[in-house]
């Protein structure tokens, strides 16, 4: 049998189907996003200029940013780096019961 602290660290790091497979991907998304900005900028530009015609006039543009997303998206190290904050802002949750956007925003200071 393990003891008490010993199962705590292992919990600790455990993670569920939803954790792995939807929300640390879910970071690694928007990271991606973030790292890629250029590419969605040009893309986005680019679609607006064209309009109906972005289909055929933004192939480049389009296939420059799934490049970028799916290099990033295919990053074991991004991953881990997002596995870790996920960790981290969990276990500050379950500590404060205070989500961690809640905990970000600013407490309004009393006059």
């Amino acid at each position: 049998m393990l003891h008490d602290k010993t199962w705590c660290l292992l919990e600790r790091n455990q993670l569920r189907h939803v954790e792995k497979d939807v929300l640390i991907p879910k970071m690694v998304r928007e990271k991606a996003r973030e790292l890629c900005s250029d590419k969605v900028e040009a893309f986005t530009k680019c679609c607006k200029e064209k309009g109906f015609l972005m289909v055929i006039k933004c192939r480049e543009e389009n296939a420059a940013l799934k490049e970028c997303l799916t290099y990033h998206y295919k990053d074991s190290a991004l991953y881990e780096e997002c596995k870790q904050e996920y960790l981290k802002e969990r276990e500050e949750f379950r500590q404060t019961g205070i989500p961690s956007k809640k905990r970000q925003q600013k407490v309004p200071s009393s006059m």
